[in-house]
């Protein structure tokens, strides 16, 4: 099958996002950060500058974003070489995070003990990369090879977002633990390599609720009433439809995951990886989702949606509420084991809706249609890919995109995710999961001679998460979305994910309605 090479849009906002956070060192306290995303760069670091901060995380080229052109033949052995990689970041994060006393005496231990490391063991995947590729007739990308380096993510010890310096800097986040934030709390027996131990997640670490320090931090959240009305910089997952064109609507029910299946697996981006998400995913729709599934036992699984006739699959990253409660995964991989801990709490309404576009009438999804919208890989990877939108009830014409939104008495979480609505005409998916599909124009039209099809809206909506405390710079009752664990569970990390199995009777009735300007169900 012909992959699609052009290169990609990147709609982005022409001014830099600052995602301000606040990030737990161990052994002596907080050092606050403030990381900048430019919109300019093509694959910004997220990166400040200043002379002798502590690396935070760590930030690597992604390696699967310039894979646009993978021979189907090398495509399971480079899928697996991916999340090997995703895999070794991990692994050098959690002893980047166990290892913070060894840092402060040597200047040189992150480059020599972690970044040396793990650039060799990703330099032997990348070449594996190469020759998978190469094995089938392929030719992988020239710069390959220069994508095996990493670099740390450095914190700046300077307060930012108007918080007070007195209330931030480590007088006042000392190693007696004012605050909450003591050595019991975010010590080495919380970052150890085992990712969360029962140490980092008890209840006496009080500023986060037991996430063991690797977020989210104070500066992730904003008040809701403080967003300015149609303000969402990030034009990715633009609505498609308007006025002209295709004004129908098509909604399907499938419920808000009441059976509970969730899996860390992510057939999308790594079939036949278990864990290839290192995160939980909320899956409602198709029941038989996991690595392993074949697109035969999609096609045959049952469905959580009320038309039968659907029986895609649609997931997300779960949401937790960091509380302490020990969740059945608390040990296990995806969960505590890289660093998701806290209560796993379901959506209340998950609202799945098909819209058309502005200029033209839309035509059929082919089954087996994968897009995934969104990067959660966005805090290290930079906005490219981006697409959040986090409101709360009553006031959605407010979305932030780095930032929690805190929301007041009686309004509710809102995550809403649009997804691209304009199709290749060929495939049903792309060697790095981006190029078969585009969001639209400003005008609502597809180009490059791609074909609008229907635009999936995901809304889900959160009534039973308490909105979070901040009391001196210290975020109590936080709430967060899984994520791998070096992008410290950043709000800009959310993502969403759909793989269409409409029959085709159900799929040509979606389009007749849309194109109709119908609203069906």
């Amino acid at each position: 099958m012909g992959r699609n090479t052009r290169k990609r849009r990147t709609p982005m906002a022409t001014k830099a996002i600052a995602a301000s956070a606040a990030l737990a060192l161990g052994g002596g306290g907080l050092i606050w950060a403030n990381f900048y995303a430019s919109a300019h760069e093509e694959n910004s670091a997220n990166q400040t500058k200043a002379a002798g901060a502590q690396v935070a995380t760590i930030q690597c080229p992604d390696v699967g974003q310039s894979l646009t052109d993978v021979p189907d033949g090398a495509r399971q052995g480079v899928d697996k070489e991916l999340a090997n990689l995703d895999k070794q970041i991990s692994e050098a994060y959690t002893r980047l995070a166990s290892t913070r006393q060894a840092q402060a005496g040597d200047s040189g231990f992150v480059n020599n003990a972690i970044l040396g490391p793990l650039k060799s063991k990703r330099t032997a995947a990348i070449d594996r990369i190469g020759i998978n590729i190469k094995r089938v007739g392929g030719q992988a990308p020239d710069n390959l090879a220069e994508m095996a380096e990493c670099q740390g993510m450095a914190a700046d010890a300077n307060t930012t977002d108007g918080q007070a310096g007195g209330d931030q800097n480590q007088d006042g986040q000392n190693q007696d633990g004012q605050d909450g934030q003591n050595q019991d709390g975010q010590n080495q027996d919380g970052q150890n390599q085992d990712g969360q131990d029962q140490g980092g997640q008890d209840q006496g670490q009080g500023g986060n609720g037991g996430q063991g320090g690797n977020g989210p931090a104070a500066a992730d959240f904003v008040n809701i009433e403080d967003v300015q009305p149609n303000s969402r910089n990030l034009p990715n997952g633009l609505a498609a439809n308007g006025d002209g064109g295709s004004t129908g609507t098509f909604t399907t029910n499938c419920g808000t995951n009441e059976n509970g299946n969730r899996n860390s697996d992510n057939v999308i981006a790594a079939p036949g990886v278990s864990n290839g998400a290192q995160h939980m995913h909320d899956y409602v729709g198709n029941q038989n989702n996991n690595a392993f599934a074949s697109d035969e036992d999609l096609a045959n699984g049952q469905t959580s949606c009320q038309n039968q006739g659907d029986k895609s699959t649609y997931f997300w990253p779960v949401l937790r509420i960091q509380d302490g409660t020990q969740e059945a995964d608390q040990g296990q991989p995806g969960g505590g084991q890289d660093g998701n801990v806290g209560k796993i709490v379901a959506p209340s309404q998950a609202e799945l809706k098909f819209v058309g576009n502005r200029t033209s009438d839309v035509v059929a999804m082919p089954e087996a249609l994968r897009i995934i919208t969104g990067d959660a890989k966005s805090f290290t990877n930079g906005l490219n890919n981006a697409n959040t939108s986090w409101s709360c009830t009553g006031f959605e014409d407010r979305q932030a995109t780095d930032k929690y939104p805190i929301c007041p008495e009686g309004s509710s979480i809102v995550r809403t995710s649009n997804f691209q609505s304009c199709w290749d005409g060929q495939n049903t998916d792309s060697a790095n999961h981006r190029t078969h599909v585009d969001f639209v124009e400003a005008d609502g039209s597809c180009s490059n001679g791609f074909q609008a099809i229907p635009q999936l809206q995901v809304k889900l909506v959160y009534d039973n998460i308490p909105a979070p405390q901040i009391n001196n710079g210290q975020v109590q009752g936080a709430f967060a979305v899984d994520s791998f664990p070096e992008q410290l569970h950043k709000p800009i990390t959310d993502h969403n994910d759909f793989i269409n199995f409409f029959d085709e009777n159900t799929m040509n009735e979606m389009v007749q309605c849309i194109n109709n300007g119908e609203n069906c169900q």
